[in-house]
C-alpha cells in the first residue's frame, strides 16, 4: 500500500491550505516505527512502517504524479491512498471516494496522468476563497487562526481514517469518518 500526502516543498508551503496531506502524513509517522528510504530518483521524501509505503513529493504540486509514479512502480504496489486538500468542500469537510475529476487540483491532475484514476483519495476541504481567480493565492496562504485553533483535531481524526483504510473497507471507513465540516467532529 502507497500512501501519499500531496503538498509542495520548503519551508514557505509547510503550514498552507495545500499541504494538508503533507500534515496527515506527519502525523501517521509520529504515530508509527518507520524506516526512512533515501533515493534521489524517487522525487520525494519516502518512509516504509511495516508493509506500507508513506510518500511526500518533493517536487512542485503539478509534478506529484512523478514521484508517486516511481515509488508505486519501483515497488510494484497495487493499491494507493493520496491525501489531498480540496476547494470544492467546506473547511473541515472529509471524504473518501475511488477516481473521478481532477477538479483543476494540479496535483491530482498529474497523478491522473501517471497512475490514472483509479486511487483512494482522501478529500480535506479546505473552503474556497469568494473569486475563483484568487485561488492558487488561497490554497498557498496558511490556515487562518480560527481554522488553526481546530486543524490538530482534524488532521489527527484524518490520520484514524487513513489508518482505518488499511484495515477496513472504503465505504465502512466513509459511513465512520466522514465529516461535513468541522463541526461534525467529535458528535
Amino acid at each position: 500500500m502507497l500512501l501519499v500526502g500531496l503538498g509542495n516543498p520548503g519551508t514557505t508551503y509547510e503550514n498552507t491550505r495545500h499541504n494538508i496531506g503533507f500534515l496527515v502524513i506527519d502525523e501517521l509517522l509520529k504515530r508509527s516505527s518507520h524506516s526512512e528510504i533515501k533515493k534521489a530518483s524517487f522525487e520525494g521524501d519516502l518512509f516504509k512502517s511495516r508493509s506500507t509505503y508513506l510518500l511526500k513529493p518533493t517536487t512542485f504540486m503539478n509534478l506529484s504524479g512523478n514521484a508517486i509514479a516511481k515509488v508505486k512502480n519501483f515497488y510494484k504496489l497495487e493499491e494507493t491512498i493520496v491525501i489531498h486538500d480540496d476547494i470544492d468542500l467546506p473547511f473541515g469537510a472529509l471524504r473518501f471516494k475511488v477516481g473521478g475529476g481532477h477538479g483543476g487540483h494540479n496535483g491530482l491532475r498529474s497523478a491522473d496522468k501517471m497512475i490514472g484514476k483509479e486511487y483512494i483519495r482522501v478529500r480535506m476541504g479546505v473552503g474556497k476563497p469568494e473569486h475563483k481567480s484568487q485561488v492558487a493565492d488561497y490554497v498557498l496562504h496558511d490556515f487562518n487562526a480560527g481554522e488553526q485553533l481546530v486543524l490538530g483535531a482534524w488532521i489527527r481524526h484524518t490520520a484514524n481514517s487513513v489508518e482505518a483504510l488499511l484495515e477496513k473497507s472504503l465505504s465502512d471507513v466513509a459511513s465512520r469518518f466522514s465529516l461535513k465540516d468541522i463541526s461534525k467532529l467529535g458528535s
